[in-house]
């Protein structure tokens, strides 16, 4: 069984949780981070010395980093098949939007645009910077808009991780009250994304406790 250690408001969770829903692999979840504390103990710190979650556990092997753990969890428990292929080359467009999920699109979300509405008080916002935050993830948008052009899903017509490391933003992204320009291809995604099972256990979860107040 693999314990995964992290809060189901983590969006880095979400998205370990997300895929070990897809693969359905046996798994225990421990609160860890935010309110349920625990990152600080010398055992967690032993796991991970950065203090931060998700960490998982499988069998003697930690790991760190939910790039990393998305990465091992298909290659060793996937099928070798679309999801994450077993041959390099096909492999490698996987990879390169799932990359691209990771340090592109989520990092220009989460920061500057989900902690400042969301985490921040008005009060205390800068407005100015999250327009301009807002501005540069639409031109990220624009190329997910134009990737989703005659496919299903980001790669192609099957379901990938590369759409789990895009796709466990896009709950938060079209539920806070931010102004969005219609995109017709990525509310299709997003809306065969909810049908998803895995994908509404894990990711359409309420962000309401990492709300502060006055935000």
């Amino acid at each position: 069984m693999i314990t995964v250690y992290g809060r189901t408001t983590s969006s880095n969770v979400q998205a370990v949780m997300w895929a070990i829903g897809e693969l359905g692999l046996a798994h225990e979840r421990l609160d860890r981070g935010h309110v349920h504390g625990g990152t600080d103990t010398p055992a967690f710190r032993a796991m991970n010395p950065n203090g931060l979650v998700p960490v998982i556990r499988d069998g003697d092997l930690v790991i760190w980093e939910s790039g990393a753990i998305l990465r091992y969890l298909a290659a060793r428990y996937g099928d070798g098949g679309a999801f994450w292929p077993a041959d390099p080359v096909a492999r490698a467009a996987v990879d390169m939007w799932a990359e691209w999920g990771k340090v592109s699109f989520a990092m220009d979300f989460t920061v500057p645009i989900f902690w400042a509405r969301v985490r921040t008080a008005a009060a205390e916002r800068d407005e100015a910077a999250l327009t301009r935050a807002v501005a540069h993830l639409e031109t990220r948008l624009d190329i997910l808009e134009r990737q989703l052009a005659g496919h299903d899903f980001v790669v192609s017509d099957d379901f990938t991780l590369a759409d789990i490391l895009i796709g466990h933003v896009l709950f938060r992204w079209f539920d806070i009250d931010i102004p969005r320009r219609p995109r017709p291809g990525v509310e299709a995604y997003h809306q065969r994304l909810t049908e998803r099972p895995a994908w509404r256990e894990h990711v359409m979860v309420s962000y309401a406790p990492l709300r502060v107040e006055g935000a």
